[in-house]
């Protein structure tokens, strides 16, 4: 079964320099071990970038593509005919497509128009479900992750992560979190409960790569989550995402930037 699930992990999109290591194994179990991410690098960075917004393509896709790297987008369906080929060119080049379900259902808000108050588990997970569909239209892969709305894990009022996980409908998915959401304890890590950075309306470049040092520091994984970049809402300024990226760039020997998969993946193969 293990040779099986690495086979189809292989087959379905991860990528080469994954796949090479002997593929996925899901789960946790035994103790807290240091981390050896490939090409001996000491740390693995993540950036995810969540609601389908403009100013990701118009923005942090040139950026990201200038310094070499790849990213995850966590969609919804508030995608067009104009903004549909830009998202399947991304996910041609490498980069990852994952689910943010079809309509964004959190908390009621003037900011969240959809309120998961109403839904319920079966209902949450159908709508996952059914934007994996509509993914599979634009990158053609079947293995998915996500990314929950407003970082929110309930319908209805009830946690919905353990439903999540008998569907198997998303391999890894990612919560929210802040400066201290830094991954070292792999083996006791929710593969659907993975912490992130959740970057605020107008963060300083200090802040997010202050992280990132934290996560070199550590030998560990960091995740941060992105939502404007140069516009839309919860901005990060063009120049901050600049330096990040140049950060990274400048720190390369050292850290690993992989998509969301893609990282996921070797840290539960390896733990």
């Amino acid at each position: 079964m293990k040779k099986l699930a690495i086979i189809l992990g292989c087959l379905t999109g991860w990528s080469a320099q994954v796949c090479a290591q002997g593929g996925p194994q899901a789960g946790a179990q035994g103790g807290a071990q240091p981390m050896h991410w490939p090409h001996h690098k000491k740390a693995t960075i993540v950036l995810t970038y969540d609601d389908a917004l403009v100013s990701q393509l118009d923005s942090a896709v040139p950026q990201l593509k200038a310094a070499g790297f790849k990213a995850t987008f966590f969609l919804t369906s508030d995608i067009d005919y104009v903004t549909i080929p830009r998202w399947r060119q991304l996910a041609r080049e490498g980069f990852e497509l994952g689910n943010h379900t079809l309509f964004h259902p959190c908390s009621p808000s003037p900011d969240n128009p959809v309120s998961s108050a109403s839904y319920t588990q079966t209902q949450m997970i159908d709508e996952i479900d059914l934007m994996n569909r509509f993914l599979y239209a634009l990158d053609g892969k079947t293995v998915r992750t996500f990314a929950y709305p407003c970082a929110e894990t309930t319908a209805g009022g009830k946690d919905y992560v353990d439903s999540l996980r008998r569907t198997g409908t998303v391999q890894y998915a990612r919560i929210g979190g802040d400066v201290t959401s830094v991954i070292t304890d792999f083996a006791h890590l929710d593969s659907l409960r993975v912490p992130a950075l959740g970057v605020e309306d107008h963060t300083d470049a200090a802040t997010i790569i202050g992280f990132i040092k934290k996560v070199q520091e550590a030998g560990g994984m960091g995740v941060i989550m992105f939502h404007g970049v140069g516009g839309d809402y919860i901005t990060t300024a063009t120049d901050v995402h600049q330096a990040v990226l140049d950060y990274l760039k400048a720190n390369q020997k050292e850290i690993w930037v992989a998509t969301f998969g893609e990282a996921m993946y070797w840290a539960m193969r390896h733990k």
